[in-house]
């Protein structure tokens, strides 16, 4: 039985997603100029009045998946603060966690989905094997976050589609 490695399920999968983010992005940068208002209105929209904004929806994607390729490697993520006001902004964290994401090797997350991954969350600490936090938690959480950028940005009439989520 042939077995893939960690970091295959991983870093291809996150850099991949995190360059449609930021195409996505360019695209809505595109779409406020072409109708002439400002793209902090798109930043600052959210789905529904209990949800993240766009903005936060991207910082916390990039966080998972930094997150996530940091932990799997036996390392403290490194921390990104949360000040990004402007696309601009949001682009260049973009292109930050695709770095880090891409400096993690194969033979960093050699045994990684067996190594102990300990999240903190409000009022409670999650303890899994770094496959299951992979699988259960990392992965989802990103796809979320990803999911709700792109449903925002739709939202606001930007033209995407399911390949501008998938395809890069």
């Amino acid at each position: 039985m042939s077995q893939i490695s960690m970091h295959a399920f991983s870093a291809p999968t996150f850099a991949r997603m995190l360059r449609n983010l930021s195409a996505m992005l360019a695209k809505a940068e595109a779409h406020a100029k072409a109708k002439n208002f400002d793209p902090a209105v798109l930043l600052n929209d959210r789905l529904a009045p209990d949800m993240f904004t766009l903005t936060r929806q991207v910082q916390i994607a990039t966080d998972h998946a930094k997150g996530a390729m940091a932990r799997l490697a036996g390392k403290q993520p490194e921390v990104i603060p949360d000040t990004d006001t402007t696309i601009a902004d949001l682009q260049a964290r973009i292109a930050k966690v695709i770095a880090i994401v891409e400096s993690i090797t194969p033979a960093q997350l050699e045994g990684a989905d067996k190594r102990e991954i300990s999240i903190k969350i409000p009022n409670q600490e999650l303890k899994f094997s770094g496959i299951d936090y992979l699988n259960g938690w990392a992965l989802p959480n990103f796809y979320f976050h990803m999911t709700m950028a792109y449903a925002i940005l739709r939202h606001n009439g930007v033209e995407l589609g399911k390949r501008d989520f998938l395809m890069s």
